[in-house]
């Protein structure tokens, strides 16, 4: 069993802060979503599998090493592999975070294969975005219980296509991430907000 660093501590402080945040939001019900964030060694602090986001304490947190192994005896959610393949894809990540927000399940039931975001001045909130006149997509896969499958096909997305910013699962919650805890926090609300316009503009233009 490995032995947890000051480094472990003060990243569960931040995860445990950042649910109490994305929880106030509504955007992780019962015990939906998970958290993680990387430390200096490789191995990641995750939030333990069935834990309330709102209510997490010290406990609630747990240390992987870099292919998702447990490595003090407890339980990390399912979804431990779709936050392992974004750190090993882009190095300079250092925080994963996935709610599952009324949003992102709203949009991947109107749009199909992908999201459009362009011409927000918001979209400056997400790295490497310095004007209003940008674009990205956020594409939408299927959801599917059989995590290693799902992140192999996230995997051949990225192959393909290219560096996101965040994908939606459909009808189960969205991912994103960030050179820090608050840097991945403030790229989940402003994917939010532009989740929210793009929800509403849909709806108007179909009046």
């Amino acid at each position: 069993m490995t032995l947890k660093s000051d480094e472990f501590y003060l990243k569960a402080e931040q995860l445990i802060a950042a649910g109490r945040f994305i929880d106030s939001k509504g955007w992780v019900p019962a015990t939906s979503g998970n958290f993680s964030a990387r430390l200096a060694d490789g191995n990641i602090a995750i939030t333990v599998s069935g834990r309330h986001k709102g209510r997490l304490q010290t406990d609630d947190i747990m240390l992987i090493d870099p292919q998702g192994h447990s490595l003090d005896g407890k339980k990390p959610s399912a979804e431990t592999l779709l936050h392992t393949s974004i750190y090993r894809r882009y190095p300079d990540v250092q925080a994963v975070l996935h709610p599952h927000s009324v949003n992102a399940t709203l949009t991947a039931r109107l749009f199909q294969n992908e999201i459009v975001l362009e011409d927000y001045e918001l979209l400056k909130a997400l790295p490497g975005i310095d004007t209003h006149e940008s674009r990205i997509v956020v594409p939408i896969f299927a959801n599917d219980q059989d995590i290693p499958r799902l992140a192999a096909e996230v995997e051949h997305y990225l192959d393909t296509h290219g560096d996101i910013h965040g994908y939606i699962i459909a009808g189960h919650g969205f991912y994103t991430w960030g050179a820090s805890v608050d840097d991945a926090l403030r790229h989940l609300e402003a994917l939010e907000f532009l989740f929210d316009i793009e929800i509403r503009l849909h709806g108007v233009k179909r009046l």
